[in-house]
């Protein structure tokens, strides 16, 4: 226990412990932030560390080595070379070129890989890397991380079946600095407080219910989404990416009572006009339903705004919602005089292949959508805070991948893995043979998923 202590007394030193307010990968807040990643600066470190994890391995009877992406790939180099067994590459995503191969390296199937993680906290970038390997043929026996943040991900990752051991965890790190009087009062203060969240609210298996999200939903049309999707029991948004008015009209009509809110692209209609408008205005009336202009806003404050209030769509003056990018930064959704009935949701992560953004650009739009009060939600393919209404896009019931590189989830993943709030689904409704049916019956499985998460 001395030589763990003193090791991480010299990695501290490295600012590896940060105090704030920081958005996880997983979408959680937290005051605590941690990160292994500076002690790739220091190669005496790694070889330390990595004869730390050597000696706590269970059994040494693995063939290959891989690092969760892209953290511990360093670590786990350096264990491959203090070992003189083979490492292997996960990448986070296919290149798109080349081999597309998602594991680099010499393998076969069979072979035992050892995985390296750094921190544990839901253990969902730890999964994913577990389902490429196995993917591949590879036997995963054990899993080796540096530190176990104890927020459930050990947990999960133990009730799938996988051995997993952490070299500290964290209520035992806070407790060696604060022995050693490393930490301020303040400092004492924020541990405390985030062991006591942690003994209350473990990861969150169980989501909370709509009537719970309302309470912690600031702006008026986040909490009108959420009580049309209480009384009308559906958090199914159709996406009518139609060209026509006349059949966005009969598509609306046919499925109205369904649907929570309608997303559109004006800019794609051929014979747009005023009188559709106030008609399709008539209709979310009638029917209990917001309209979603799919803008997709990514222009500085000043070209934002004109493209809200002017023009021929004239956007502000009808829709309820309208998604932005924040391409531009925090400040391009600032001062765009919008009407206090219409929210903003912003575009975290697309849900096509090949999409460009990473997790570092997630988590400051995540971060900007937190502190702006005209946000109401966004668009991403993970949990996130829940002061925000999580939209999920690319909903299907026959999981696959299409010709432009869009890829389907079934509306049970999307609450299950990702914490959906409402799901989005285009052509396999607007494209059947009966939309009304097709319409009733993803309300119906939305619903269940939700309710099945609770």
């Amino acid at each position: 226990m001395e030589k763990k202590e003193k090791f991480f007394l010299e990695i501290y030193n490295l600012g590896i412990i940060k105090f704030g307010n920081f958005t996880l990968k997983s979408g959680m807040n937290t005051p605590i932030y941690i990160d292994f990643r500076p002690i790739a600066s220091r190669p005496n470190l790694l070889i330390k560390l990595s004869d730390l994890l050597i000696h706590n391995v269970p059994s040494y009877d693995f063939e290959l080595i891989c690092g969760v992406p892209y953290a511990a790939l360093p670590i786990a180099t350096t264990l491959s070379l203090r070992s003189k067994i083979p490492l292997i590459i996960k990448r986070k995503e296919n290149k798109g070129y080349g081999t597309k191969r998602m594991i680099e390296g010499i393998y076969k199937a069979g072979q035992n890989c050892l995985i390296i993680e750094d921190v544990i906290t839901s253990g969902d970038s730890l999964l994913k890397t577990i389902i490429d390997l196995e993917k591949e043929g590879l036997i995963i026996k054990n899993i080796m991380s540096i530190l176990d943040r104890e927020q459930g991900g050990i947990e999960n990752i133990k009730k799938k079946g996988y051995n997993i051991r952490t070299l500290f965890r964290i209520k035992e790190v806070f407790k060696i600095l604060k022995n050693k009087s490393f930490l301020k009062k303040k400092e004492i203060h924020m541990i405390q407080f985030f062991l006591k969240k942690n003994n209350t609210k473990n990861i969150q298996n169980k989501r909370i219910s709509y009537e719970e999200k309302k309470e912690k939903i600031s702006h008026p049309i986040g909490k009108k989404l959420i009580d049309i999707t209480l009384k009308k029991k559906t958090n199914l948004i159709v996406s009518a990416d139609l060209i026509d008015t006349k059949n966005i009209l009969k598509l609306v009509n046919l499925i109205g009572d369904r649907i929570c809110g309608l997303k559109l692209h004006v800019d794609i209609i051929n014979d747009f006009s005023y009188s559709f408008i106030n008609y399709l205005k008539k209709i979310s009336e009638e029917k209990n339903f917001l309209l979603l202009e799919d803008r997709k806003l990514g222009d500085v404050s000043s070209t934002n705004s004109l493209q809200l209030h002017y023009g021929i769509h004239k956007i502000s003056s009808w829709a309820d919602i309208v998604t932005v990018h924040l391409l531009a930064g925090s400040m391009s959704i600032q001062n765009l005089n919008i009407p206090s009935n219409m929210g903003l949701i912003t575009i975290s992560e697309m849900s096509s292949y090949g999409k460009l953004s990473n997790d570092n650009y997630i988590r400051k739009v995540l971060n900007i959508s937190l502190k702006n009060p005209e946000v109401i939600g966004t668009v991403a393919q993970r949990k996130v805070d829940d002061r925000l209404l999580l939209f999920t896009p690319g909903i299907h019931f026959y999981k696959k991948e299409n010709n432009v590189g869009n890829r389907y989830i079934h509306p049970i993943q999307a609450f299950k893995e990702k914490g959906s709030d409402f799901i989005i689904v285009g052509k396999a409704i607007f494209l059947s043979e009966n939309p009304k049916m097709m319409a009733e019956e993803y309300r119906n499985a939305g619903w269940k998923a939700y309710e099945n998460e609770l």
